[in-house]
Formats: C-alpha cells, sequence, structure tokens
C-alpha cells in the first residue's frame, strides 16, 4: 500500500468525473477516510440544506436540513460521498423520524465514531414542520453521558422560526 493510499483510505469518487448519482436508498456508496489526530476530540459538522425524500404514504416530496455533527475516532466520512448518500434518500420513502435515526445508524456502521447527532429540520406541510434529532454516543465512554445530557437539552434555545 502506498503512503497516499494509507493516508486517503479507500476513496474512490472524489474527484471522479464520471459518478452516477443513486436513485434509491444506498447506504453503501459511502466511503471513509483515516482520521489523522485520534488522539484529539472534535467536531466535525456537516449541513446539508438541500436534503429530500418521499412521503411514505403520499409519495409527495419532503424538504429538509439535515445537520451531522460528531466526533471522529479512527475513521472519517467522505463527503463526496455522504453527499451521494443524502441524494439517494430522494425517491426513499420513510417518515421524517425514520429517515434522520437511519442515517445516524448507518454512519455509525461506517465510522464507529466516538459521539454522532443527526438533526433534521423540515419544510412544513400541512401547516407543521418537523424536526426529529438523535444521537449517540460510545458506550462505555465519557461520549455516552454527553450524549445523554445533549438529548435531554438540545433544544433549549430553540430558534426562531419564520416560516422557513
Amino acid at each position: 500500500m502506498s503512503r497516499e493510499q494509507d493516508e486517503l483510505g479507500n476513496i474512490s469518487l472524489l474527484g471522479n468525473q464520471h459518478v452516477s448519482y443513486p436513485t434509491d436508498y444506498m447506504p453503501e456508496v459511502l466511503e471513509t477516510f483515516p482520521n489523522k489526530h485520534p488522539e484529539y476530540d472534535y467536531f466535525v459538522k456537516f449541513n446539508c440544506p438541500e436534503f429530500t425524500s418521499l412521503c411514505p404514504i403520499t409519495g409527495q416530496p419532503d424538504f429538509a436540513t439535515i445537520t451531522i455533527s460528531y466526533v471522529p475516532d479512527q475513521k472519517m466520512v467522505e463527503s463526496k460521498s455522504l453527499k451521494l448518500y443524502l441524494f439517494s434518500f430522494r425517491n426513499h420513502g420513510d417518515f421524517h423520524e425514520d429517515c434522520v435515526n437511519k442515517i445516524m445508524k448507518d454512519l455509525i456502521r461506517l465510522m464507529d465514531p466516538k459521539y454522532i447527532e443527526v438533526w433534521g429540520k423540515f419544510t412544513p406541510r400541512g401547516g407543521i414542520s418537523i424536526d426529529p434529532y438523535c444521537n449517540y454516543g460510545k458506550t462505555g465512554t465519557r461520549w455516552e453521558i454527553v450524549a445523554r445530557q445533549r438529548l435531554e437539552q438540545h433544544d433549549l434555545y430553540p430558534e426562531k422560526i419564520d416560516n422557513r
């Protein structure tokens, strides 16, 4: 294995001009690369303002901003693969709460992070917006306690809703 392959991991999508966009839910598109600073705890945050999925009952589109924050351990998610993965929900029918939990669980399986949280801020349909939040802290670590505390306090200071 070359030094570059060791540093970059198994990344095949970044820089590839011939990537096809998945048309249905596809977690296998996710890729990782090694965390070069596993001895430090730090957050990586993705803001994904163009998330789309389908209502599982009506088939109508749902739109959201998905925010993913995590504290990496040994692996990190590659951003282009994450973009393609989130795009794969475009024709996928699931309730908002299911989409957010599915994203979190897929990323846990992929990276085994110390901590992760996923928050979906969906635009209103029928006059109601839904904002599911989920998180996870690695069992037996201080991040398990952080996860519980953040879950209990995640919405202490809710943002002003201005008709998204």
